[in-house]
């Protein structure tokens, strides 16, 4: 329950932030700005976000003052996912249990949309308060790197072009270790840099993210094949339909939930030095594989 209170805490305060970065929906022009908010402002667990704040605390910072870092992490996630959902992509029809943006807003308007909300992204950051801007600019320069080529967009291009291929464990850990594990990894980075945390702590907090964002995506494989549509807020079986590699397809499902409780625990276990400050990574890890959305 404590975790459960935690975790709506921190979304509510990424709630409210993001409504007051977000231009309001009547700026012109107006129907940009409709569409960022209504795939940013539409739900979601904002788990990136919460992870940023987290990482800040472990290392004995503020939540408040890496705020506008989470905020633009979940910018990052919001436009992937617009940008995910086209046609182009993976031509979905619903997300978090509406139409996705393109339904409603038409596919130019959608990569508009994306475009400007990782645009935006990349103003909050440059906002983010901190004693030592070479703290802002490393942070900057990771999510530069860690969103493009070399991590969340390297990733979707794997995952796009190897769909109907045959591929094995290695090249599938490459699409999950950067389509998703990517923005895991900078979350918790983030987080920490912008609160000044030590090389050793670091390192810690990037070996759990690492496993965190493995398991969690090895979970949305599961439940891609055996989750409640009503409770995911989409379809299910869409990487079957567009025959996308997963590890159920790969390793059956009882292997694959072995492959995501032994990543957990390698997370939990990269957490050892930081005492009660990690409570709140712990409980979020054990979420990770036993949550049902």
């Amino acid at each position: 329950m404590y975790f459960k209170e935690e975790l709506e805490q921190k979304a509510a305060m990424v709630e409210d932030a993001l409504n007051r970065y977000l231009p309001p929906p009547d700026t012109y022009p107006p129907l940009i700005h409709q569409a960022m908010r209504y795939s940013v402002m539409g739900g979601g667990k904002r788990l990136r976000p919460a992870l940023v704040m987290a990482g800040a605390e472990t290392v004995g910072g503020s939540a408040v003052d890496v705020l506008p870092a989470a905020c633009a992490i979940e910018l990052i996630h919001a436009y992937s996912l617009v940008h995910d959902d086209l046609p182009a992509m993976d031509n979905d029809d619903y997300r978090r249990g509406k139409p996705t943006n393109h339904k409603v807003y038409g596919e130019a308007m959608a990569l508009l949309a994306g475009d400007a909300l990782l645009t935006l992204a990349f103003k909050l950051l440059a906002e983010c308060p901190s004693s030592h801007p070479k703290d802002v600019v490393r942070v900057i320069h990771e999510i530069a790197l860690g969103a493009g080529t070399l991590g969340l967009i390297g990733g979707q291009v794997v995952d796009t072009f190897s769909a109907g291929e045959e591929i094995d464990e290695k090249l599938l850990n490459y699409i999950h270790r950067n389509k998703t594990g990517a923005m895991y990894r900078l979350s918790v980075r983030s987080g920490a840099i912008l609160a000044g945390a030590k090389e050793k702590e670091l390192a810690n907090l990037t070996e759990y993210a690492e496993h965190l964002g493995l398991a969690f995506q090895i979970k949305d494989d599961i439940l891609d094949c055996e989750g409640d549509e009503k409770k995911l807020g989409k379809p299910v079986g869409s990487d079957i339909r567009n025959k996308k590699a997963t590890y159920p397809s790969l390793f059956g499902m009882e292997n694959s939930r072995e492959k995501a409780r032994v990543a957990i625990n390698n997370a939990i276990a990269a957490l050892r030095t930081f005492g009660s400050k990690a409570d709140f990574m712990r409980a979020l890890a054990k979420f990770v594989i036993e949550r049902d959305f």
